[in-house]
């Protein structure tokens, strides 16, 4: 703990000295201030590119390779403003992956690194509702201050990562995420025949946005109810669901697990699927937890794609574009 503690406050030191004005006081704040004061920052030549009105539809969209604006951070950004995006992406996660997750943007966007992500902003920070988006290879990250009504997370997010070459091996070696499947596997492992029958699938499902469209009905579900499971088992999906929210900050790992047991949590499904399945040895590559109100797909074959989307029950549909 000492070391971590020394490492973080050199961190922060280090980026101080390149950029003294915006960081100072960035230990102690919340990711959205940081986004004001980047919003602050920026010239009428670069708003003009990456900011957006709020109800603007890009605002919604998502992929697991994309860039939101046609600029990269690294180039289009000075040091001062490239040190607040930094700050802000590493405050959307836990102290304990902040780091982890920095070094998995910055493997996966080559010798760019991190210069090499992608921002907008919707609406003005400190002045209503706004929204904060991140993206590249491997990353939609949302900072909202809770100006979408709702949303866990400000709305759906993407993170993956091929760590040992674009076809990874069963083990996954030096994956940041493949902890999350490790988890999940140890509950297929808790199941009797029955239940892997109606837990195991045949097919995956769709690498794309289309994977987060919410059912907002229980019958539609395929899988195994978490109803339908014994407390042992139960207990071990909700260690799932801890898993998957660990990377993130406190108040969206609260914010998710109060909308997830707002929906009704004995209406989860849990989902594995034959296909995919790396080296063929039956540790499940690609599953699934998904509710009426939920969408949690993670899918390691060739590598690690993860497709989050959880929504309020209360929260009408909103319509398709």
């Amino acid at each position: 703990m000492q070391r971590r503690h020394f490492l973080r406050n050199s961190a922060l030191t280090t980026a101080a000295a390149v950029s003294p004005l915006p960081l100072i006081g960035a230990a102690n704040e919340d990711p959205e201030t940081l986004v004001k004061s980047l919003y602050d920052s920026l010239t009428e030549a670069q708003k003009s590119p990456l900011t957006f009105a709020f109800d603007d539809p890009l605002r919604t969209k998502i992929s697991n390779n994309w860039h939101i604006t046609d600029q990269r951070i690294g180039k289009f950004l000075n040091a001062d403003q490239n040190a607040m995006v930094r700050e802000i992406f590493k405050k959307a996660h836990s102290e304990e992956y902040a780091d982890i997750v920095v070094k998995q943007v910055e493997h996966d966007s080559g010798k760019k690194g991190f210069g090499d992500s992608s921002i907008a902003i919707f609406g003005e920070p400190g002045t209503g509702d706004f929204e904060f988006v991140l993206t590249g290879r491997h990353t939609t990250r949302r900072i909202d201050g809770d100006s979408v009504k709702g949303k866990a997370f400000g709305g759906p997010i993407f993170y993956g990562h091929a760590a040992d070459g674009f076809n990874e091996g069963p083990d996954h070696k030096g994956n940041a995420y493949w902890y999350q499947a490790q988890s999940a596997n140890k509950v297929y492992a808790m199941l009797d025949g029955k239940q892997r029958e109606a837990a195991l699938l045949e097919k995956e499902p769709a690498d794309n946005a289309t994977t987060i469209q919410l059912k907002r009905q229980a019958g539609d579900l395929p899988g195994l109810r978490f109803g339908d499971m014994t407390a042992d088992q139960q207990g071990g999906v909700k260690k799932v669901l801890d898993d998957l929210l660990l990377p993130f900050r406190e108040v969206d790992r609260k914010e998710s697990m109060a909308l997830i047991e707002k929906a009704n949590i004995d209406d989860l499904h849990l989902s594995f699927y034959e296909e995919g399945d790396i080296g063929e040895d039956g540790v499940w590559d690609n599953w699934r937890i998904e509710g009426p109100h939920m969408v949690w797909y993670f899918r390691g074959a060739p590598h690690v794609h993860t497709w989050a989307h959880i929504s309020d029950p209360d929260t009408p549909r909103a319509p398709r574009a």
